[in-house]
């Protein structure tokens, strides 16, 4: 199964010290959320675990790797989180295995460094409904910062803004991020189906 270059993970404890989870989903838009999440690429479950505190529905916690899927899996045990379902998924060949529509929020965490980066937003689009959010964080392009991928590798706020567009969403804000100062931060929304919109209109 292929891997997201760079994607190794640095110790839990070394990991969730470069960020404030509940703070970044707060202001990303994770909050009071009606229906499922998925996130692409869960890792310890640093953030499925947060979000499953804002979601009624089912967290779909999604890694190629399975120390990170059985990771996730104990955490949110641990965390009496029941909501939390971690899966081992490559995603990236076979997409995140969601119903079209069927999804109130997705987070696209510290991953859009992957190779085919538009494809990866398009299956995003696809399971988000119509209105629902889409949340993008990743290291600033900063050598200063203290882990990430290499910076050429890194994409720009301004570029993930376009392979959004080119993928069918809408900008929504790039909003400070409370206590992790490494990264920058992104809402994204699928656009209201104009034909339903339409349709409810005569």
């Amino acid at each position: 199964m292929p891997r997201i270059r760079d994607s190794g993970m640095p110790p839990l404890e070394q990991w969730e010290r470069f960020f404030d989870p509940g703070s970044i989903l707060e202001a990303l838009g994770c909050r009071d959320l009606s229906g499922d999440v998925v996130e692409f690429g869960c890792g310890y479950g640093t953030f499925a675990i947060p979000a499953a505190h804002r979601a009624s529905g089912t967290v779909y916690a999604l890694d190629i790797d399975p120390l990170m899927v059985a990771a996730t899996t104990e955490r949110a045990q641990r965390a009496g989180t029941p909501n939390v379902v971690a899966e081992r998924r490559d995603f990236v060949v076979g997409g995140c295995g969601r119903p079209a529509c069927s999804t109130s929020y997705v987070m696209l965490f510290n991953i859009l460094h992957l190779q085919e980066p538009l494809g990866l937003l398009q299956e995003a689009h696809r399971v988000l409904r119509p209105g629902a959010i889409l949340g993008i964080l990743h290291w600033k392009r900063d050598a200063s910062t203290p882990r990430g991928p290499p910076l050429e590798m890194r994409p720009s706020a301004e570029q993930c803004r376009l392979w959004g567009k080119a993928a069918g969403f809408r900008w929504i804000g790039t909003p400070q991020l409370p206590g992790s100062p490494w990264h920058w931060g992104m809402m994204l929304a699928r656009p209201p189906d104009r034909r339903v919109a339409t349709d409810a209109g005569r």
